[in-house]
């Protein structure tokens, strides 16, 4: 039965090669446009972002939140940002929301909006070096 599996050109698609995780991210991240630390503060100040935190609690105890992202488990994102799922948050609105998710590095966030876009939030995205740049440029953390 057709479009029971991954799209083609995806890892996993029928008929393709297995690929490496290096492979994977630059097919990944050639998929959409990622957002500088700087520019998603400003984004989500202005209320044209959501930032989603996607790292485990341990880090999150360990170096702190960034202050109005919203906490979402990684393997609860999909479940949580769906707009037309019955387990959303109240700020998944609409396929419309520019999401910017977070993890530690900006390595797992990729995977996760790649993820989002197939549910047809196309305008995820993910921060480019993750919590560690955002705390690096000196933009607000709360312990």
């Amino acid at each position: 039965m057709s479009g029971d599996g991954p799209v083609r050109g995806q890892a996993g698609g029928a008929g393709d090669q297995p690929v490496g995780i290096d492979e994977l991210l630059e097919r990944v991240r050639g998929g959409y446009e990622r957002i500088e630390p700087k520019e998603a503060y400003d984004a989500a100040r202005a209320g044209e972002a959501l930032l989603v935190d996607i790292r485990y609690a341990a880090l999150r105890e360990r170096d702190g939140l960034i202050p109005g992202a919203l906490v979402v488990e990684r393997n609860e994102l999909e479940w949580r940002l769906d707009p037309q799922g019955s387990h959303r948050v109240p700020e998944a609105t609409s396929h419309e929301v520019r999401v910017v998710v977070i993890c530690n590095e900006g390595y797992a966030s990729s995977l996760a909006a790649a993820s989002l876009h197939g549910l047809g939030l196309g305008r995820a995205t993910d921060l480019v070096g993750g919590f560690q740049a955002w705390k690096a440029a000196g933009l607000p953390v709360a312990s």
